[in-house]
């Protein structure tokens, strides 16, 4: 589990779905008896003491919602799900269909992109030039790449989780070819390094965790 601060007040705790029942105990051990809400998306527990937690419900809705809130949010968190992550950084990308938490089909790859230069002038006019062009086939080979990865089991896919950094992620978004995918897109976005098969293999964690906003008691 992780915390960092949340805007506008209290902080974000990521919690495994196998760890979620014993976190709701542990809250309700450390601000007393809590009073449940919510709807298909976010189950909130009121506390005693006036602390709160906003559990976000992953890969949302949660059908049904309503009470009993938490049975249902621990069993919705815990149901082993067939998700595709597509992870894509200039020059490097991945592509796997997780079943839970095992690997079941992957691809990743990479292509030179050159970096920026301080040079000027007409040298610098090719290099930019150069460098566009080997930027925009590492994109089109990171879609090739993830469409016959992640298409053949878009029939079973209950998600689709994009990762990588955002501006990489944002340049692939209007490729018709991602069409199909996209519309299975869920949070969260997944921030991460060189998109290698060792990174690929350690998003599980971050993709089917619940996302929980505590706010402490005045």
């Amino acid at each position: 589990m992780s915390a960092r601060p949340a805007g506008g007040g209290g902080r974000w705790v990521t919690v495994p779905p196998e760890r979620l029942h014993p976190w709701i105990d542990g809250f309700a051990g450390r601000h007393g008896p809590f009073s449940p809400s919510g709807d298909g998306r976010v189950v909130r527990l009121l506390a005693a003491d006036g602390a709160l937690a906003e559990l976000h419900v992953p890969f949302p809705p949660m059908s049904p919602p309503g009470p009993p809130h938490v049975t249902r949010l621990v069993a919705h968190a815990s149901a082993e799900r067939r998700v595709g992550v597509f992870l894509v950084r200039l020059g490097g990308y991945a592509a796997g269909v997780f079943h839970g938490s095992a690997l079941v089909a992957s691809k990743v790859g990479s292509r030179l992109v050159q970096g920026r230069t301080a040079a000027g002038g007409w040298s610098q006019q090719r290099y930019a030039r150069r460098r566009r062009k080997q930027a925009a086939e590492a994109f089109d080979d990171a879609v090739a790449t993830a469409v016959r990865v992640l298409s053949p089991h878009l029939p079973e896919l209950d998600a689709v989780v994009l990762g990588g950094d955002r501006r990489a992620g944002g340049a692939l978004r209007h490729d018709r070819r991602l069409a199909p995918l996209l519309a299975l897109e869920t949070e969260p976005f997944l921030v991460v390094p060189d998109p290698k098969l060792a990174v690929l293999k350690d998003t599980p964690p971050t993709f089917r965790a619940v996302r929980v906003r505590v706010v402490d008691p005045p």
